[in-house]
């Protein structure tokens, strides 16, 4: 089933390395990192695991929860998961989803048969506390993936969903926004710090502490 911008992120019940995990209820209220890397004990997703895990505290601090799967056991991931924690110096608190039988992975569209097995691929979804899809990115298995960009994604989203602005490319937080289109300029100055107008089209603002 392929998973667009905006659906309902679907609920699952999988084992982890917490114990068996209901994903909407161990969610809550909290916005989440969804991420699938191919296999335990390989080169490349033991970076990126800990990678997550140095950046627990930025998590923290947007309110966000990362849950790693993969198609390997608790056990495995048990395992595996002292590794991960001394070649990045950090510690992983987050869970990782045993998916063994391949179930979250069809459900979340993980697979990619070309690659001449059937383990998950690197897949990202970032999902809002609604549970609604709000990102998606898949990478080849030999690439590994930039983290400090799915953080700032998080951040333009909850800007963009606070301030009912856009972001221009390669914003980050503290940044001009946007000024949307079917704000006047009048309305702006009103609402936002150090409008200017570029274009016709294109304004930019600082959005106002609180706002």
């Amino acid at each position: 089933m392929a998973l667009h911008l905006g659906d309902t992120a679907p609920d699952f019940t999988a084992p982890s390395t917490i114990g068996d995990l209901s994903f909407h209820d161990w969610a809550g209220d909290s916005w989440v990192v969804l991420f699938s890397h191919p296999a335990d004990f390989t080169p490349v997703c033991t970076t990126e695991l800990g990678r997550v895990g140095q950046l627990q505290n930025e998590w923290d601090a947007r309110g966000v929860k990362p849950i790693a799967l993969s198609v390997d056991s608790a056990e495995d991931h048990h395992a595996w998961r002292p590794q991960i924690e001394a070649f990045g110096s950090t510690t992983v608190t987050y869970p990782i989803i045993a998916d063994q039988d391949k179930a979250v992975a069809e459900l979340y569209d993980m697979i990619h048969p070309g690659e001449g097995d059937t383990s998950s691929v690197r897949s990202v979804f970032i999902i809002d506390p609604a549970k609604k899809i709000r990102l998606t990115l898949t990478y080849p298995k030999s690439i590994g993936r930039n983290f400090d960009e799915i953080l700032r994604v998080v951040d333009a989203l909850q800007t963009t969903d606070r301030a009912a602005v856009s972001t221009p490319v390669d914003w980050r937080q503290g940044e001009k926004i946007i000024v949307p289109p079917t704000v006047s300029t009048e309305d702006a100055r009103e609402r936002f710090d150090d409008v200017e107008e570029h274009l016709p089209y294109l304004r930019t603002a600082r959005v106002r502490a609180g706002s």
